[in-house]
């Protein structure tokens, strides 16, 4: 289909925060990937990918395509809405994210907390979220209705990261209300045009929570992930406290809102596909090809950006040096020349080569956290209930381009 055609037949393709484009992405993505797996999107004044290739290509395309959200198109919108604002602080601490940055920073500092999250390393920590499953399931039993989202979603990655990097967990619903300021900034939310300004205040928040719980650390190292990175700034590498501080509230935000978005999206995905979860019941090991799937069919991510640092050719299509790349992997996630019966809930799905984590070297530092916290999750709720009923009239989505959340989730458990 050309361009004059989409542009003709399809206008409403190129609003990204549509009713529709929020609340149904699939059915707004096959559109647009039937279209045009590349399109040129006016409205966002960029290219986006929905294509399964395509976007593994983007993702893997280090040289030609930036993460630098400082640098580029991104930058200078950064820039300016923090000139509008007065959001110097935000500005400074999102700039040390080495999530929006480019080799050799990236590298390097992904490198000093790896090891923290390997698959290995992270196993650990499976008999204490287990008992954090147990603990945090029991008050949604025997009720007409509870706050998934809050009570349950929430409450256990938040506290997972908070003890692994060895912040205090008490703060946590303080730490809810900030991340969901900060995440309208980093989710690019749509309905708040203040987002600037709350963001600002947010931050402001967690570096003054986080500060004298670093400088803590140096005093008195603990085994921890915050000593670590405290350590290696004393063995003169190059993080300082602001770096230690900025990766630090990214960790707290990152290790709970994706986590917390993708407990509740595979309970949305179960409700929609009851026979799985009664397979789930039957064979519990399927927990872990179970969370890859939910990866996969409903993932915590919708989108991520990048820019072209130099013009390339992706599908047939000439991307000028500059231009904005979205990299959909919700959309390459249910693309049928991947995926055999992609619309399809299928625990047992093997292989599961899905793009919820991202690819290369931006691959999502937490994947094995994450992963681990939903398998727990998903085991005991099949185990203990046999049904998890969504209570909601209607499912709603928070309108962002880079995040799949739900505003919210009232469910009663029925148990076995």
């Amino acid at each position: 289909m050309t361009d004059a055609a989409v542009a003709a037949g399809d206008a409403d393709l190129d609003d990204l925060l549509s009713d529709e484009a929020i609340d149904y992405p699939a059915r707004y993505h096959a559109r647009l990937r039937q279209a045009d797996p590349v399109h040129w999107n006016q409205r966002w004044r960029g290219w986006v990918v929905t294509g399964y290739d395509e976007v593994i290509s983007g993702f893997r395309d280090h040289q030609r395509l930036s993460s630098d959200r400082f640098a580029g198109p991104f930058g200078v919108e950064l820039r300016r809405a923090a000139q509008r604002s007065s959001s110097e602080q935000l500005l400074n601490f999102l700039s040390q994210f080495f999530v929006w940055k480019d080799q050799p920073y990236h590298t390097h500092v992904r490198s000093l907390v790896n090891k923290a999250f390997t698959p290995r390393s992270v196993e650990r920590l499976r008999p204490r979220v287990r008992g954090l499953v147990r603990e945090l399931a029991q008050p949604l039993r025997g009720r007409d209705g509870a706050d998934f989202l809050a009570e349950f979603a929430f409450q256990l990655p938040v506290i997972v990261i908070a003890e692994y990097l060895g912040v205090p967990s008490d703060a946590r619903q303080d730490v809810r209300a900030w991340s969901e300021d900060l995440g309208a900034v980093i989710f690019v939310r749509g309905d708040d045009a203040e987002r600037m300004q709350r963001g600002e205040a947010a931050m402001a928040r967690l570096v003054d929570f986080l500060r004298p719980v670093v400088r803590a650390r140096r005093r008195e190292p603990r085994d921890d992930l915050l000593t670590a990175m405290m350590q290696a700034e004393e063995r003169g590498d190059f993080l300082s406290e602001d770096e230690v501080i900025a990766n630090a509230v990214l960790m707290v935000f990152a290790g709970h809102e994706t986590t917390m978005n993708l407990i509740s999206n595979g309970i949305v995905a179960f409700s929609e596909w009851p026979e799985e979860w009664r397979r789930l019941q039957r064979e519990p090991d399927l927990a872990r090809t179970a969370t890859e799937e939910v990866l996969r069919y409903d993932g915590p991510i919708r989108a991520l950006a990048r820019w072209a640092k130099e013009p390339f050719s992706l599908a047939g299509r000439a991307i000028g040096a500059g231009e904005r790349v979205l990299l959909v992997q919700h959309a390459a996630n249910r693309d049928p020349a991947a995926f055999a019966g992609p619309d399809r809930l299928d625990i047992r799905r093997w292989p599961n080569r899905h793009v919820a984590f991202g690819q290369g070297i931006h691959t999502c530092l937490g994947a094995p956290l994450a992963r681990l916290e939903t398998q727990e999750a998903l085991r005991y709720l099949a185990a203990e209930f046999a049904a998890i009923e969504i209570l909601n009239e209607e499912l709603h989505y928070h309108p962002t381009i880079v995040s799949r959340g739900l505003q919210q989730l009232r469910v009663r458990c029925h148990e076995r």
